[in-house]
C-alpha cells in the first residue's frame, strides 16, 4: 500500500477535523469507557467493537475506521471530518471507498505521552497491524508508536541542543519528540516507505524535519550532532530463507552486530559532549555475563558508557515474543511456527547464545577528552518515568565529580533530594537500626544501605555546612579521626551525587 500523501492544505483540513471531533486520546478512551480502552492497549478489540456500535458520536467511526479496521459507512465518515470529508481522505491516501462504504488504508491513531521536555499531543501514521488486517505483516511493514518507541522517548535526555539525529526514523515518533528540543533534525532510514509516512507525521504535526535516506550512519557522515536517538532494528533474527526478515526490526546482520556496530562507531558523529542514546539486544554467550559482551564495545566505542540492562529472556522466550511480533501463532499457522522456532533455536546454538539482553545503552563524547564513566548495571524493577531528566542529571553529575578532587568535593554545600526517604529497621526492643535505607522515589529508584556514619551525613546535608564541615563534625561524634571519616564517606557521597540522591545546593 501507498504511504498517506502530505498535502499541506488537506493536512491542515485534517488536522482540523480531527481536533474539531475530539479524536484524541481522552476522547477515545471517555468513548470506549476504561475496560474496553484497556483491552484495545492489548489488541484486545471485542470489547471496543461493542464500545464504538452502541455509540452515535462521529468520534467512534474514526475509532471503527482507523483503530479497529472496520468498513464503516461513507456518511458517517462524512460527520467525522466535515471538512476534509471522505473524498479529501482519500486523495490523502488515508481510505478507499467502495459503494457506500469505506475502509482506512492506514492506521491513524492519537498519541500521548509525557518526556523531559514535557507533555505532547499528535497523531501518528503507521501501516495497519495484524488486529486490522487480519494477516501476518508485510515485510517493509511501516510500525507506529509500540513500547520501544514510548521508552526511548521517555529516556532521551532533553536538554536544549542544536543538531539532532533519529536514525531509523521509522514513523518519524523519536524526530518528532527531538524537534521540540533541537534546532534542527535529521530522520534517517533505509526504507522509502518509513520515510514517507515520517514526511506526513511530520506535516501533521506541523513539524519540520531533514529526511535522509541510508543506512546506519552513512547519510551523517562527516557531521558533528549533539544527540543522536536510535530505536535500530535490532531484533536478532536467523538468516534463513524460512524466517521473513522485517525492516523495522531486522537490521540484515547476524547476532547483534548492529548494536555493537552503532555503538562502537556512533562516536564517530558525535560533538564534544554530545550524547547517543538508543535501545538494543545482546546475547550472552554460554559461561559468560552480559556485562563482559557489552563492556567490551564500551571499551571499542572510546566514549564514556553507560548500559542498563532491563530484561534477559532464554532463547526459546525470544524466539516466541519475535515469531508472534510478527503474526505468526501456532493457531493461525503452526507449520510456520514451528519451522521459524527452529530456526531461532538453530541460530542461537550456532553461536552458544545462552540469554538475550534488552536495555538502554547512553553514550557520550567525553567533554573533557578521556573516557571516565563506564557504567553496566541490571535495573529490572519499575522505574519512574520519563527518565529522560534523571539520565540527564547524572551526566552533568559525572562530569562534575570526574574533574573534582577530594578537596573540591569537601568544600561542597549538598542538599538531600526531595523525593529522597530514609527507612530504618529494627529488630523488636533494639534501640540502634540494623539496617538503614536511602530510597529514590522518582528516576531509577534506587535504594543505597547506608551505614552509621554516612546516614548521618545524609541527614546533615541541608545546604549549610560543606561536605568537610560534615565529616568533621562526624568525627567529633563518633570519636574517629576526621579523615577516617572521610575515607569511608567520601566515595560513597560521590556515588549518590552522580545517582541524585543528593544534589549540589
Amino acid at each position: 500500500m501507498t504511504p498517506p500523501n502530505p498535502d499541506p492544505t488537506l493536512v491542515e483540513t485534517l488536522r482540523s477535523d480531527l481536533t474539531a471531533t475530539g479524536y484524541g486520546v481522552v476522547g477515545v478512551e471517555e468513548l470506549l469507557g476504561p475496560v474496553a480502552a484497556d483491552a484495545l492497549h492489548r489488541e484486545e478489540p471485542v470489547p471496543a467493537l461493542r464500545a464504538s456500535a452502541a455509540s452515535s458520536d462521529p468520534l467512534a467511526a474514526l475509532v471503527r475506521l482507523f483503530l479497529l479496521g472496520l468498513t464503516v459507512p461513507g456518511d458517517a465518515v462524512e460527520r467525522a471530518l466535515p471538512r476534509l470529508g471522505v473524498e479529501g481522505a482519500a486523495r490523502l491516501g488515508l481510505l478507499e471507498k467502495s459503494g457506500d462504504e469505506v475502509r482506512a488504508l492506514v492506521d491513524l491513531r492519537p498519541y500521548t505521552a509525557a518526556d523531559g521536555h514535557g507533555e505532547v499531543d499528535w497523531w501518528i501514521a503507521s501501516d495497519l497491524g495484524e488486529l486490522a488486517t487480519g494477516r501476518a505483516l508485510r515485510t517493509d511493514h511501516v510500525l507506529g508508536v509500540g513500547g520501544a518507541s514510548t521508552t526511548l522517548a521517555q529516556v532521551t535526555v532533553r536538554t536544549e541542543v542544536g543538531r539532532v539525529l533519529d536514525l531509523g526514523t521509522g514513523c518519524g515518533i523519536q524526530a518528532l519528540h527531538a524537534s521540540r528540543h533541537a534546532q534542527q533534525v535529521v530522520a534517517t532510514d533505509i526504507s522509502q516507505r518509513a520515510l514517507a509516512f515520517t514526511r506526513f507525521n511530520a506535516a501533521l504535526a506541523g513539524v519540520e524535519l531533514d529526511l535522509r535516506l541510508g543506512s546506519m550512519l552513512d547519510p551523517v557522515a562527516g557531521s558533528e550532532l549533539d544527540l543522536v536517538v536510535s530505536n535500530p532494528p535490532f531484533v536478532i533474527t536467523p538468516r534463513s530463507a524460512d524466517v521473513p526478515a522485517y525492516e523495522y526490526r531486522d537490521g540484515g546482520r547476524a547476532g547483534d552486530a548492529i548494536v555493537r556496530e552503532l555503538v562502537t562507531g556512533v562516536g564517530s558523529v558525535l560533538a564534544p559532549g554530545g550524547v547517543a542514546q538508543m535501545l538494543g539486544n545482546w546475547e550472552v554467550p554460554r559461561g559468560s555475563s552480559w556485562d563482559e559482551r557489552v563492556g567490551q564495545w564500551l571499551d571499542d566505542s572510546g566514549l564514556d558508557g553507560w548500559v542498563v540492562q532491563r530484561e534477559l529472556q532464554d532463547p526459546a522466550q525470544y524466539a516466541e515474543t519475535w515469531i508472534r511480533d510478527g503474526g505468526t501463532t501456532p493457531d493461525r499457522d503452526l507449520d510456520a511456527w514451528r519451522t521459524r522456532y527452529a530456526a531461532w533455536l538453530d541460530d542461537f546454538a550456532s553461536r552458544d547464545v545462552e540469554a538475550i539482553g534488552f536495555g538502554i545503552i547512553t553514550l557520550r563524547r567525553p567533554p573533557l577528552g578521556v573516557a571516565t564513566m563506564r557504567r553496566l548495571e541490571e535495573v529490572t524493577g519499575t522505574v519512574q518515568q520519563p527518565l529522560g531528566p534523571a539520565i540527564a542529571a547524572s551526566l552533568a553529575a559525572e562530569t562534575w565529580l570526574s574533574s573534582s578532587s577530594d578537596d573540591v568535593l569537601a568544600a561542597a554545600h549538598l542538599v538531600v533530594a526531595p523525593d529522597v526517604t530514609e527507612e530504618r529497621y529494627l529488630t523488636p526492643g533494639a534501640v540502634d537500626p540494623q539496617v538503614v535505607l536511602l530510597r529514590q522515589g522518582g528516576g531509577f529508584g534506587r535504594a543505597v544501605q547506608a551505614g552509621t556514619a554516612l546516614a548521618g551525613f545524609v541527614g546533615a546535608c541541608d545546604g549549610d555546612l560543606s561536605a568537610g564541615q560534615i565529616v568533621g563534625a562526624l568525627g567529633a561524634l563518633l570519636g574517629v579521626p576526621a579523615q577516617d571519616v572521610a575515607a569511608d564517606v567520601l566515595p560513597s557521597v560521590r556515588g549518590l551525587v552522580r545517582d541524585g540522591l543528593l544534589t549540589l545546593a
